[in-house]
């Protein structure tokens, strides 16, 4: 493990894991057994580092999870060996040889990609474990109902693939076409039960489906955003789901400029009055989004604004309002009094991506209690 003073020399995140048991239980209070809660871990654990997420909410209990590719799933398990990941996207065929190896559950959303499992299951030796995707609105993968029942069918007829799981994913545009999608999920579920086909698994909600669609947890929802502090907007307790993660760098040089200048890369923004800049050691890469003088970021305890183009390492904010300001001084970008709303709405982007975005080479920083158990560097 690398050193504390050299995790925080340049770009860090700080990761609260803490905060992430309050959110993980606080989800767990909005379901009612039998309904199981499947942890998303994909992108990273959206910025916060699958691997040590895992082994955290493992060791609270939890014992299911899911990513969005082979490569994913395998990092979960060499960090958590014993655990359930349904690997939620496309596998190729070396990889449908090692997950079904393995024991990893797949997401199969189609007929042919049914065979392709299957054939691989033959070869390996052993039964694939799968969930069956539905197309029901969203568009994007599943087996497009009613026919899909037959399908699904056929695919048990063949012997080789153990189906565990049968779900979907809402658009969530509003909540008639959310009905609509839930219920072609249930009418698939009851035809192949009147068929002789019991599905142990049945799951359609996210996040913002747990919260706005307490009748609908079926048996498991799907969780990742609301783990890490992206809570439902509108929902009334936000106060149930807290960011997680900090993002921190420091004042790399201030210097005086004067009125009239532009700042970086930047050619449309002249400062208007002669300024003290300080540049940070934080950049695009890091996951900052590229912003020309828009948003604001937190230094001795005040708003600074940023100015000039980001670049891919540095960026710049004007400190002339805060004479305390001093080299070496940590500069937080996302975290205190910068929401993930915040960061969100000045890149244009995607809360979830606001967080995801956080680049590989800024060391994860990882508290409990308010003391440091984890420091990750994956460039060390």
């Amino acid at each position: 493990m690398i050193s504390y003073d050299e995790a925080t020399s340049r770009c860090w995140a700080e990761v609260d894991l803490s905060v992430l048991m309050h959110n993980y239980r606080s989800a767990l209070g909005h379901l009612k057994p039998p309904t199981q809660l499947i942890c998303v871990l994909k992108a990273d654990a959206y910025g916060l580092g699958a691997p040590r997420v895992a082994k955290r909410l493992w060791e609270a209990g939890q014992r299911m999870f899911a990513v969005a590719s082979f490569n994913e799933a395998a990092e979960v398990r060499r960090a958590v060996p014993d655990a359930d990941v349904l690997i939620l996207g496309l596998c190729s065929e070396a990889q449908l040889h090692l997950a079904i190896r393995q024991g990893m559950l797949l997401t199969v959303f189609s007929e042919d990609y049914a065979k392709t499992v299957i054939r691989v299951a033959g070869q390996v030796g052993t039964k694939a474990r799968a969930h069956i995707k539905l197309e029901t609105g969203l568009h994007r993968l599943g087996m497009m109902p009613p026919e899909a029942a037959n399908a699904i069918m056929r695919i048990r007829d063949s012997g080789q693939v153990a189906i565990e799981g049968l779900f979907t994913h809402l658009a969530l545009r509003d909540a008639a076409s959310d009905r609509a999608q839930i219920e072609l999920l249930t009418a698939c579920r009851d035809t192949l039960l009147q068929r002789g086909m019991r599905i142990p698994m049945v799951h359609a909600l996210d996040s913002i489906g747990m919260v706005r669609y307490p009748a609908d947890h079926l048996d498991a929802v799907r969780t990742g955003a609301w783990l890490y502090g992206v809570c439902p907007k509108r929902y009334e307790h936000p106060e149930e789901s807290q960011l997680a993660l900090t993002v921190k760098t420091r004042i790399a040089q201030l210097h005086h400029v004067p009125a009239g200048e532009c700042l970086g890369y930047d050619e449309t923004h002249p400062i208007h009055r002669d300024s003290v800049i300080a540049t940070l050691s934080a950049g695009y890469i890091d996951g900052y989004p590229r912003l020309n003088s828009k948003g604001e970021v937190e230094v001795c305890g005040k708003r600074a604004p940023v100015v000039g183009l980001v670049c891919m390492d540095q960026m710049m904010i004007d400190v002339t309002d805060i004479p305390e300001a001093r080299e070496g001084d940590v500069v937080t970008l996302l975290g205190g009094s910068i929401g993930v709303d915040d960061l969100a709405a000045w890149g244009q982007l995607n809360r979830n991506e606001a967080l995801a975005r956080t680049g590989k080479r800024v060391p994860r920083i990882y508290l409990e209690d308010g003391q440091v158990v984890d420091i990750i560097d994956t460039l060390a």
